[in-house]
């Protein structure tokens, strides 16, 4: 089907629809973070960092991360996560927590098999061998280069010309986010992401008390999220992509750049489907009443 550019000629019954595309990005960074890593006798690697898990998979995929740099099946590789006696680590937010974590892991791990090689010959001593690693150097001296990931969503909206109802049919996210370690998290992270985008595009509101300065929104009965029923058919896809200067595993945060640019694609697909340009979120009702042809 060719897309006419032309707003609010589309109609399904009493829905006007439309298409929007917008595109996306978001710095990768990383922070300075420790990492021990440790080899038994027999043949089992321990490695620690103080990252957070909250449900992103970063266990997981620190235990890759590892295991890649020690050269070892997965399996010889036990990671422990979460205890701020291991040392200080970045916080799991900002997109930074593979990138920064990960780099502190690989130096470690990198470290220990050196060591292993020079020092015992190969072999692993009775009493084992342990390595701390910092990356706080190596962030502050490497080369000033803008590091991002990038992205386009796609969104197919309509709207009720009877109620102003906005409602979200399709989603499409491609992005370009470094090396994938882990398809089926990044894949999680990605439509987490882009739900996030839709929950703000249309839903999310918060709202302040003039008098007190305090939040009216303080609950998720007056503060509103998406929920099933609002999240549509949401696909994603990303492109391989090498860039050599970002760390030693050529990872990029993946967590906001599904977010940024789902808005903006949700917004324009209304505005192709009604010819109402909104600037505010959430687009609501409010936009739409007296507007509507």
């Amino acid at each position: 089907m060719v897309r006419d550019p032309r707003p609010a000629v589309r109609r399904d019954g009493e829905w006007l629809v439309g298409t929007g595309v917008a595109a996306s990005t978001y710095p990768a960074l990383t922070w300075p973070s420790t990492a021990l890593a440790r080899a038994t006798a027999d043949q089992r690697f321990d490695v620690e960092v103080n990252a957070a898990d909250i449900g992103t998979g970063a266990r997981t995929v620190l235990r890759q991360i590892a295991a890649d740099a020690l050269d070892v099946p997965i399996v010889e590789v036990e990671i422990t996560v979460g205890d701020s006696a291991i040392g200080p680590a970045t916080v799991a937010g900002g997109s930074m927590g593979t990138a920064s974590w990960g780099w502190a892991v690989t130096k470690a791990c990198r470290l220990l098999r050196e060591r292993i090689e020079r020092d015992h010959g190969g072999r692993v001593p009775a009493g084992g061998v342990a390595v701390r690693a910092d990356t706080t150097l190596e962030i502050r001296d490497r080369p000033e280069f803008a590091r991002h990931a990038y992205g386009a969503q796609f969104c197919q909206a309509r709207v009720s010309t009877v109620t102003g109802e906005v409602r979200v049919d399709r989603l499409l996210g491609v992005f370009a986010a470094g090396r994938i370690m882990n398809p089926t998290t990044a894949r999680s992270q990605f439509l987490g992401g882009m739900t996030m985008g839709l929950s703000g595009a249309l839903l999310e509101r918060s709202v302040l008390d003039s008098r007190t300065g305090d939040f009216v929104t303080g609950d998720l009965a007056a503060y509103h999220v998406a929920v099933n029923a609002d999240v549509p058919r949401i696909e994603v896809a990303w492109l391989d992509e090498h860039d050599p200067h970002l760390n030693p595993m050529g990872v990029k945060g993946i967590g906001e750049i599904g977010i940024v640019g789902t808005a903006a694609a949700v917004a324009n697909a209304v505005h192709h489907a009604t010819g109402i340009r909104v600037r505010d979120l959430p687009i609501g009702l409010a936009q739409m009443i007296g507007r509507l042809h």
